[in-house]
């Protein structure tokens, strides 16, 4: 996330042009760290959300309302008091700092004009929104930061407002070219952690991004770079900034698949393996950014709870797994127990009595081997011991046999559990797979022990050639893509030995051009464990050769006949339904 002063700079200019000159008709705290502005423009009226909160400071506009609390709190009514019906004349941001101030006529008690500042520091966890006198004195903030909370500034009334110049860093849209390589040069840090350490509003993406289009590698110290190259970096620096000087603007979310990853003012070029989606405003970006992380985050907190019981699972059956496999490794020798009482009975005629080995020719290896005999006990019977070791191993060797495919099923199964919670946008998604997860027995039913109906689509892409792509969410959702929708002639797909979803493409009895094969291909990779890999290997067949194995669990499927491509999983191209 790059809440950063080109971000900042970008919401003023969108501030500036919707609420310049704007009446404060209403103002709501509906939160202890926020506030709700209601602006009355010559375009209508506008609201304007502002939040100090320390884990997601925000500013947009916003078409939502939100509720007052009963009783408004002091910082509130002491707005509504001083520029309740004011007027907002400026709009500004100092320097490139992460600082909106707005400036704001009104009319005093008896009846003078008078302006105020209205401040909004977005700094993360020191975030504050400040009511200040048009000459800087605090009057209230929304957070009071002591002398004992911090030894840099004092947030109360009645002290003087200033920005804390802690880091000592130089305005980004005045530094000279001398004064830029001068300050580069001097830090033993990478190029680009130099570069936004030094210049207030540059954050590391941003730097990152310079440094990508002046053609350096970011991470090698700015020091070791000779003075021409750093001022090839200052020119592009300069190019990349003077959008911001020019309001040019062109604010947009970066997607990898459908999760949200980063945002920005000005275009993010190094970032080429994720999708880019403009949007009209900085405020649209921001309100779709944090609604759907905020989406994300909220059904990753509300799988924790199957995540926990799968992995446990998962856990369990590995340990068992390895378990197992040793007790398998102990029956390699089976088949010397069969040869070694086979060879007794062939030469034991004239083993002498008491003897404790035999020296016998092996009669499948041409070689002679050592026999080890128990003296006590008659050729014979040392024979028929050795058989009887060699079938207690065998039928062992063929009971876990058994047991290591079966949990081996398990682990996979499992682990495409993982595969399908990785994906899960919706609580439809997660009903889906708790509905799994009970029908196989992983967790119990509270009530009812009939099945639940499920209401969950299957995802739906459209490939570049015009055909229908449908991708299983949950290995039910797989079993019924495969063997209920799709017809003999689609094509089915699965990235190969991995979990993952399976991909149906209904060819609608066309033969499908080779760029649908490699989209479908990059969504069967995309929607498996093996998601951000360059390289998948996937199978993919026709449906009618995909059979269901009898017994297998959920999403278990078998083919013999396929095809196979190498593709990697990247599905920014694709247009989802």
């Amino acid at each position: 996330m790059a809440f950063d002063g080109i971000v900042v700079a970008d919401l003023v200019h969108e501030l500036k042009e919707e609420l310049l000159n704007g009446r404060i008709a209403r103002i709501v705290q509906p939160e202890p760290d926020e506030l709700l502005l209601t602006i009355k423009t010559p375009d209508g009226q506008k609201r304007l959300l502002v939040c100090a909160d320390a884990s997601l400071p925000l500013v947009y506009l916003t078409d939502s309302n939100k509720s007052a609390p009963m009783t408004a709190p002091n910082f509130c009514m002491l707005l509504r008091k001083h520029i309740g019906n004011g007027r907002i004349i400026d709009i500004s941001q100092p320097k490139l700092e992460r600082i909106i101030r707005f400036t704001i006529e009104h009319l005093n008690e008896l009846g003078d004009l008078c302006r105020k500042l209205l401040i909004v520091e977005i700094m993360g966890k020191h975030s504050n929104i400040i009511f200040c006198t048009e000459d800087g004195k605090i009057i209230d903030s929304i957070k009071h930061v002591s002398a004992q909370m911090s030894s840099v500034r004092e947030v109360l009334p009645g002290r003087e407002y200033f920005i804390p110049d802690t880091m000592h860093k130089a305005d980004p849209l005045t530094v000279s070219k001398e004064d830029f390589v001068s300050l580069l040069s001097e830090k033993l840090m990478s190029a680009a952690k130099a570069m936004y350490t030094s210049f207030t509003g540059i954050s590391p993406v941003t730097a990152e991004e310079i440094c990508h289009l002046a053609g350096l590698d970011s991470s090698i110290p700015a020091k070791e770079y000779s003075g021409d190259i750093l001022f090839h970096l200052y020119t592009q620096f300069e190019i990349y900034l003077s959008a911001v000087k020019e309001s040019r603007f062109s604010p947009a979310i970066y997607f990898d698949g459908r999760e949200p990853k980063e945002f920005s003012a000005l275009p993010l070029t190094h970032l080429s393996g994720y999708t880019r989606q403009e949007l009209p405003s900085i405020s649209e970006v921001l309100k779709t950014y944090y609604s759907t992380r905020s989406q994300i985050t909220r059904i990753r907190q509300k799988s924790a709870d199957l995540r926990h019981v799968v992995q446990t699972a998962l856990e369990r059956s590995r340990k068992k797994y390895d378990l197992q496999l040793r007790q398998l490794k102990d029956t390699e020798n089976r088949e010397k127990y069969k040869v070694y009482g086979e060879l007794i009975n062939t030469y034991g005629y004239n083993v002498e009595e008491g003897a404790k080995q035999l020296e016998a020719l092996n009669y499948y290896t041409n070689e002679m081997i050592t026999i080890p005999l128990d003296p006590v006990k008659t050729p014979q019977e040392n024979a028929q011991r050795y058989f009887a070791k060699y079938n207690k191993q065998k039928r062992t060797f063929e009971a876990l046999s058994e047991l290591c495919q079966s949990t081996k099923d398990d682990i996979t199964y499992l682990e495409s559990i993982q595969t399908s919670l990785d994906i899960a946008l919706t609580e439809d998604d997660l009903a889906g797979i708790k509905e799994e997860l009970a029908e196989t027995g992983y967790i119990k039913r509270k009530t009812v022990r009939k099945k639940v109906k499920v209401k969950n689509t299957p995802l739906h892409y459209i490939s570049s050639d015009g055909y229908h792509m449908y991708v299983g969410k949950n290995n039910l959702q797989n079993d019924e893509l495969t063997f209920d929708f799709a017809s003999g002639n689609d094509w089915w797909f699965h990235a190969k030995q991995a979990p993952g979803s399976h991909v149906i493409v209904k060819t609608n009895g066309d033969e499908l051009p080779d760029r649908t094969f490699e989209e479908a291909g990059r969504l069967a990779a995309y929607y498996s464990s093996m998601r951000g890999s360059e390289k998948v290997e996937i199978d993919y067949v026709e449906k009618k050769h995909v059979k269901k194995p009898k017994g297998g669990k959920p999403g278990f499927v078998v083919y013999y006949t396929n095809y196979s491509l190498v593709i990697d999983s990247d599905i920014s191209g694709l247009q989802e339904v």
